[in-house]
């Protein structure tokens, strides 16, 4: 199984050049340490995720500190930018890393990212995976029909020409099944997440997802079988009470701004808006609890081995280990070493 690093951090205002500094250094160290990837997000607007607004921009910066880790959009919100310019962009991050790029496209969730798009928004599902086969064509070199300032019709094909003759994609998911079965459809790779699912729901969406995949049509430059990639709250200590201890007050706090980002999206009704502090509160703990007994790497070496092996029996291909969501930068670097060498064991 694979191991990467994912960022995805909720954090205080005022200390984002601190926070690229840690995510360098980070960085660096999954790279020395064998780790297979580093995967970024694209927020807007929001305590959770504020310090990525463009997963491109952030890969330019890494390729240039890194030589071997790949470089990955986790995820992309393909609905608010257009597709030429998404393969601009990652064709520049591919030639500066030398072939080391992957996306996984997103439809998009919150209501109040899309004031970058308002049009997209009603119908954010069928843009993104349109938008995904052109961006397969563009990236392929072939030439696609625009509509140009002058109105007309005009083809165009995307510059400069990436490194790599094939741009390796995923499809985000939330966990809707029916995410699970269109990323079969379209063959691409699948990223989704522990959290929020019983082992036996997560089960029945691989599932679904590798049938999809095995009965559609083949795809230039695809494998025969999809890569699923699931995210996981990350920190291996030396022992489960110490990592419990370090890792649940930061965790509860990440859960507590999650939820409230969720109560701002006016797509999602008023259910989480309604909640109380106490309400919040115990619905944090809950998720912890459930958390911790099943899909974090959160514990001791042999507590996360256990957790490593049972994903893969699951049908999981790699572990996105989300590692900022609040523990400190040295922290973070004593987890990443405590799993890299539990890796080599495995």
């Amino acid at each position: 199984m694979d191991l990467s690093v994912m960022f995805f951090g909720a954090d205080d205002a005022g200390a984002h050049a601190a926070k690229y500094d840690d995510i360098l250094t980070i960085t660096r160290a999954a790279d020395r340490l064998g780790f297979t990837a580093v995967w970024t997000p694209e927020r807007h607007f929001q305590q959770v995720g504020q310090v990525f607004p463009n997963p491109a921009l952030l890969s330019a910066a890494l390729a240039t500190v890194t030589e071997r880790i790949h470089l990955r959009a986790g995820s992309l919100v393909l609905p608010l930018h257009h597709p030429l310019r998404v393969a601009e962009d990652w064709a520049v991050v591919d030639n500066l890393s030398h072939g080391r790029v992957g996306v996984s496209v997103a439809t998009g969730w919150h209501s109040k990212d899309f004031v970058l798009a308002p049009d997209a928004y009603d119908d954010r599902r069928e843009r993104a995976f349109r938008d995904l086969a052109v961006l397969r064509r563009l990236w392929a070199g072939q030439a696609v029909e625009f509509t140009d300032g002058a109105g007309e019709r005009v083809a165009v094909t995307s510059q400069p020409r990436p490194y790599s003759a094939v741009l390796p994609l995923w499809t985000t998911t939330s966990g809707n099944p029916r995410t699970w079965e269109a990323a079969g459809r379209m063959r691409t790779n699948i990223l989704g997440a522990t959290i929020g699912q019983t082992r036996e729901e997560l089960a029945g969406k691989i599932g679904a997802y590798r049938d999809a995949y095995a009965a559609a049509p083949e795809q230039p430059g695809t494998p025969p079988r999809g890569t699923v990639t699931l995210m996981a709250h990350t920190y291996v200590g030396r022992s489960d009470e110490e990592a419990r201890q370090r890792a649940g007050g930061p965790l509860k706090a990440y859960l507590r701004s999650y939820v409230a980002q969720t109560a701002t999206d006016k797509g999602a009704g008023d259910q989480a808006a309604a909640l109380s502090e106490a309400q919040l509160g115990t619905l944090t703990e809950f998720a912890f609890r459930r958390y911790l007994a099943w899909g974090s790497l959160l514990g001791s070496p042999e507590t996360c081995r256990k957790s490593l092996a049972d994903l893969a029996e699951l049908g999981c291909d790699e572990v996105a280990c989300f590692v900022d969501f609040g523990l400190g930068g040295d922290e973070v670097l004593a987890g990443l070493e405590r799993l890299a060498e539990l890796r080599e064991e495995m």
